[in-house]
């Protein structure tokens, strides 16, 4: 069953007739057409049809199979009010400005608009067998410019250039990053999010590094904190900790496991080695057209993992002034529990 198939029976089990479409992330989902920041998708019972304007004609004839229409905004209200009038319809509110929702009723009063909510979220979070391949095929891109770019890391660099060095070769293989590179060093390693800075990297370290590689669409995530020369006892022990905690965690997970349960476990090793409190985030989340999306592996999350769902499994701990340690890897769950997708070396303090 094809995802705009199974989005029709799930529109038909929220007592929903269409839907209007205006994430790109999921017009990409369901079209196939990457531009979607520029186009919006109308599902109804008689088809569907890709709305863009003149400068992706030739791009989305050769994207996409599905009836497009070609017209400036106003126009595109204008020739769907016929499809939509009398029908009930969803639309994204998380990607709907008030204005637009406005514009929408204003220009087809005979149409009942309903919020999507997490319909989408659901179908997104398991994956299809194509999708896992591009995930996959990031990640090893991703491991395969990490191994060239991990002997770079040493006292009397800038993390910046270790940065521009991921996203140049990432670039030259064909993909993108999938987001602001992370290198985190000495005390900076304590900044969950620290995107590279100009600071120099000094002897007896910790440097985390965040990363991931975008390819035909799909994202890869994945950190390794790794030592320059010979870090002090403190930060071993907080490293040994936090893999302690990241290979449990990846250990644990199968189809049926609550994903708070899987946050729980790995927070509840980090208290016992006293660091609880520096654990600052969730343990993971879902990945695919987006770098961040369902599941979410977090203490209050409702998810249970399902065969197919990629997830990240990133335990941290980040102590002000000292330095931290972030061990992240992509892992697939199967029907016989889980597929590290992530090959790149873990060290080991």
């Amino acid at each position: 069953m094809t995802q705009l198939e199974q989005m029709r029976l799930a529109l038909t089990g929220a007592g929903l007739e269409g839907a209007w479409i205006s994430d790109p992330a999921h017009i990409r989902l369901l079209s196939g057409f990457t531009s979607g920041a520029d186009a919006k998708l109308l599902l109804t019972p008689g088809g569907v049809t890709l709305y863009t304007d003149a400068r992706y004609e030739v791009q989305a004839g050769e994207e996409t199979r599905l009836p497009t229409f070609i017209a400036r905004p106003p126009e595109t209200l204008e020739h769907a009010a016929a499809q939509v009038a009398g029908l009930r319809l969803g639309f994204e509110a998380e990607h709907l400005t008030v204005a637009a929702l406005d514009e929408l009723r204003g220009a087809w009063p005979d149409t009942t608009l309903q919020p999507l909510g997490p319909l989408l979220r659901e179908l997104r979070m398991v994956k299809t067998a194509v999708e896992i391949e591009a995930i996959r095929d990031a990640q090893t891109l991703a491991d395969q410019v990490f191994a060239e770019v991990r002997p770079l890391i040493r006292a009397g660099v800038r993390e910046l250039d270790i940065a521009i060095e991921i996203e140049t070769r990432l670039r030259r293989a064909g993909a993108t990053v999938a987001f602001d590179v992370i290198v985190a060093s000495g005390p900076r390693g304590a900044m969950p999010h620290g995107v590279a800075s100009a600071r120099i990297i000094g002897d007896g370290e910790l440097v985390t590094v965040d990363m991931g590689a975008r390819l035909r669409g799909y994202n890869s995530d994945m950190t390794r904190t790794v030592a320059v020369g010979e870090p002090g006892e403190e930060l071993r022990r907080v490293y040994r900790a936090v893999l302690e905690a990241e290979e449990a965690a990846v250990a644990a997970v199968r189809p049926g496991v609550r994903a708070a349960d899987l946050d729980t476990l790995a927070r509840d090793l980090l208290t016992g080695h006293g660091l609880g409190e520096a654990f600052a985030h969730s343990l993971g989340h879902g990945i695919g057209l987006n770098v961040h999306e369902g599941p979410g592996l977090r203490k209050v999350s409702e998810d249970v993992l399902r065969s197919g769902m990629v997830i990240t499994i990133e335990p941290g701990a980040y102590l002000p002034g000292v330095g931290g340690v972030r061990i992240e890897d992509l892992v697939l769950v199967t029907d016989e529990g889980y597929e590290v997708l992530s090959h790149s070396e873990k060290e080991r303090l």
